[in-house]
């Protein structure tokens, strides 16, 4: 038995792989968030963690990761694909359940590096873990959230079929800010009009859905 399957877990689209991080990936990735994934003077996200000293941003990056990969199991699980175009990483995009085998439910959470947004990429990775939870692992719904300054995210979540489920207050540099609650069904998911490839998935099936 192979101790982490999901290392030959992929999922693939017309213009993207999707693979769970690995740390080769991760030098990769943190290349991207140093070279930027925001304009400076926003703050996207509910965590600051881009708000880190650049000399201190690339270990923080891996820490996220490697913490998150460490407590992976049934009943409690993120999974961080790494998203490649053209063979290079670009970004990643976040799976996540809690007690799956009982609920149902996953989250998603993404980003990709600032040079690479405007191209369609992020709606084409969310689509890709959406199908994936749906079609292969059997999700009932699926939640996302951003915050509502963040027109690119949001704007994602409608090309999708989610509709808003809430809002949230977050502070963010010391300011209170909103963020937005999104959900999404099977019968609600616009899906897009190319097919998802996977592979490597009946392994990993006893570690994600229990």
């Amino acid at each position: 038995m192979d101790p982490w399957p999901l290392r030959h877990l992929v999922l693939s689209t017309p213009r993207l792989e999707l693979r769970p991080d690995d740390d080769e990936g991760l030098l990769e990735l943190a290349e991207q968030a140093r070279l930027g994934v925001h304009p400076p003077d926003e703050m996207p996200f509910a965590v600051e963690w881009t708000d880190t000293a650049p000399e201190d941003l690339g270990r923080g990056v891996f820490q996220h990761h490697w913490r998150a990969r460490a407590d992976i199991r049934p009943a409690d699980w993120s999974v961080h694909f790494l998203v490649r175009s053209e063979g290079r990483v670009i970004g990643t995009q976040g799976l996540s359940a809690k007690d799956f085998a009982i609920s149902g439910e996953v989250s998603t959470g993404s980003w990709i590096g600032l040079r690479h947004q405007g191209r369609g990429i992020g709606t084409e990775m969310r689509a890709a873990v959406l199908l994936f939870a749906f079609d292969h692992l059997g999700a009932v719904r699926a939640r996302s959230s951003a915050w509502s300054g963040n027109p690119k995210s949001n704007g994602v979540s409608r090309k999708l079929g989610y509709v808003r489920d809430g809002t949230r207050t977050v502070v963010r540099r010391g300011e209170a800010t909103e963020d937005v609650r999104f959900l999404v069904t099977p019968d609600r998911f616009v899906r897009p009009d190319w097919e998802l490839g996977v592979t490597g998935l009946t392994a990993c099936l006893d570690l994600l859905t229990g």
